[in-house]
């Protein structure tokens, strides 16, 4: 579990390759139809010649073919060097555009003595593990296969690095887990009591601690005490932080889902819990918008965690102030609600901010994948780990907390389980995807977990909307800029089809077929989270998935699927190439490498670089 694997994207082989026409050998690479998209600025590209070509073998034509470059698009070319495969180095003088990239290399491949054309990418170890925090075996909630939410998979791609996530919540203790992470935040309590640091409103999110006496917050309807008992302060913000983004390499207790992320702690409750306005007032804050009484937010936060609630509509000026940030580019995730447990079981849509418009509203599963006791149901988007402790203390979700009964102690970790957990695992994916592609909207951002989402392993009778949260699915999807149609997903099996959904939420993907029909995977699906020819998928017979060509396959379809193996074909202009590979294994298609993970029945897991 903390191996350490380099994951690399589709490589081209630099080299001068045999002319199709020669005796050279028959499965030389094929050529791009058109220029990858770079993942980032290019400096340089490499041209390989055809080996009959003249500048195969001469600097001089190499040069002259170079100087000839430059005339036609304009741009400052030089030669650097010519690699100890044959192909040429030639640099662009600085990074350029992806137009300029693509049009210099268009120039290349349309010369019938260049193989190929390619950018000069730049690889980066890919350590998909945390292997420094002391606790990270017990984050099962991260690393299981039955119920966790495929977390390690998608740090192969990225840790969240330059997205800020929000935790409206009840601010932040310090602790050593989480402080690097941390940056400025805001406590926008108007009520002393509440606030309980001796004023109200200032740039100081400092949680003092939230614990009350019996009676301290009034009376319910029924004229008994609130709280019914004494209660210790939860240190809530500082767990949910925990869980969204503690850092991964301080070799302290346990790593987020979204370890390089940032943490903007808004500080909104406190004793008794907040009002709606305040808690508006934190949405627009985090969001960027100007607050009366405190500091403009100089990092407007990308991401904005909601783990409160209570029952009711959706406030139009809480709608209003989650439309405002949405429409500033934040994705906001809310907690369904911990009243699934009740005499009278309490769907999602009778909770607010669950019920807003413009959000994600997360349901909570156990270790065993099944809906969470005493989570929300029905008008939901999707479902991710929220623990369930009656059994095992360790069933719950670990996190970063406090010691402190009253005031702030000394830093500690505790289990604690609850929809505001699942809702902090899906603010850590929200986190994880926009890193990988900063452009996506926060609609894109909805479809994409919904249509990436794992189908629930246990039950969830009432509705858990897509199915349980994958971050490595998601993470794909998104880096590929295909946010809708990442790798197949089936729709929960034990949801009804005519569940409630939230008002605003997208169509799930269709459940893959057999292969035998006329719809779903089997007829043929474009997995287009494979377009670019680096991705983890699950697939079954009859899928095709459409690459690029980059590697000399222009699409992969599986033929079958069945007894651990997996029979598959690879085309392209120059033909097809086959392959039968059991699990686990590595076939080649020309450049294309497949790995074959696991086979589960007519269903494989299988990577592609």
């Amino acid at each position: 579990m903390l191996g350490t694997t380099l994951l690399v994207g589709a490589v081209t082989t630099a080299m001068a390759v045999q002319d199709s026409s020669g005796s050279g050998n028959s499965a030389s690479p094929v050529l791009p139809k058109s220029a990858p998209t770079a993942s980032e600025p290019v400096s340089d590209v490499v041209i390989g010649y055809k080996s009959k070509a003249q500048e195969a073998h001469s600097e001089t034509a190499v040069r002259a073919g170079i100087t000839a470059a430059a005339a036609k698009t304009g741009l400052k070319l030089s030669y650097e060097r010519r690699l100890s495969v044959g192909a040429a180095l030639v640099s662009l003088a600085g990074a350029r555009s992806a137009k300029d990239v693509t049009k210099l290399i268009d120039y290349f491949r349309a010369d019938p003595d260049v193989a190929y054309a390619v950018p000069n990418g730049r690889m980066q170890a890919q350590s998909v593990t945390s292997p420094d925090d002391r606790r990270f075996p017990e984050q099962w909630s991260l690393t299981e296969a039955k119920a966790g939410m495929n977390v390690q998979d998608a740090w192969g791609t990225t840790t969240g690095k330059g997205v800020t996530v929000a935790v409206v919540d009840d601010g932040i203790a310090e602790h050593s887990d989480l402080d690097a992470n941390v940056v400025q935040g805001v406590d926008l309590l108007s009520d002393t009591f509440t606030a309980n640091d001796g004023d109200g409103r200032d740039d100081d999110p400092s949680d003092p601690g939230n614990g009350v006496k019996k009676g301290e917050c009034g009376e319910d309807l029924d004229g008994k005490p609130l709280p019914a008992e004494d209660e210790p302060s939860s240190w809530h913000g500082t767990y949910m932080a925990g869980i969204i983004a503690a850092p991964s390499d301080n070799g302290n207790g346990i790593a987020g889902v979204a370890p390089g992320a940032k943490l903007e702690p808004v500080r909104v409750t406190g004793r008794c819990g907040g009002n709606d306005a305040d808690i508006s007032d934190g949405v627009m804050w985090a969001a960027g918008e100007h607050v009366d009484g405190v500091s403009d937010n100089q990092t407007p936060a990308n991401v904005i965690n909601m783990s409160l609630g209570h029952e009711g509509q959706c406030p139009p000026f809480m709608q209003s102030a989650i439309d405002k940030a949405v429409q500033r580019g934040s994705t906001v995730v809310v907690a369904a609600g911990n009243r699934g447990d009740k005499p009278k079981p309490v769907d999602a849509s009778q909770f607010t901010p669950a019920n807003c418009k413009n959000v994600i509203t997360v349901a909570a599963t156990d270790r065993e994948g099944n809906r969470a006791e005493y989570s929300n149901f029905g008008s939901v988007d999707i479902a991710a780990p929220g623990g369930d402790m009656r059994k095992n203390v360790g069933d719950g979700i670990l996190s970063t907390s406090n010691s402190g009964t009253g005031a702030p102690d000394a830093e500690d970790f505790k289990f604690e389980v609850g929809t505001s957990q699942a809702t902090a695992h899906v603010s850590g994916l929200v986190a994880l995807m926009l890193s990988a592609n900063p452009e996506l909207t926060p609609a894109e951002i909805k479809t994409a977990i919904q249509a990436n989402a794992r189908p629930i392993p246990g039950k969830c009778d009432d509705g858990c909307g897509a199915g349980l949260a994958d971050a490595a699915k998601s993470v794909a999807a998104a880096a590929n800029g295909a946010p809708g149609s990442g790798s197949p997903s089936d729709s929960p099996s034990d949801s009804p089809s005519d569940a409630p959904a939230s008002p605003d939420a997208p169509p799930t993907a269709s459940a893959p077929s057999d292969g035998s029909g006329s719809e779903g995977a089997g007829a043929g699906t474009d997995l287009s989270a494979c377009l670019h020819n680096s991705c983890q998928v699950e697939v079954t017979g009859g899928d095709t998935i459409q690459l690029d060509g980059a590697d000399g396959v222009d699409k992969l379809e599986i033929n079958s699927v069945s007894a651990n193996t997996v029979d598959l074909a690879g085309t392209s202009d120059s033909g097809s190439q086959n392959a039968e590979q059991t699990a686990p294994g590595t076939s080649q298609l020309n450049n294309l490498v497949v790995d074959i993970i696991k086979v589960d029945g007519d269903r494989a897991t299988i990577r592609l670089s």
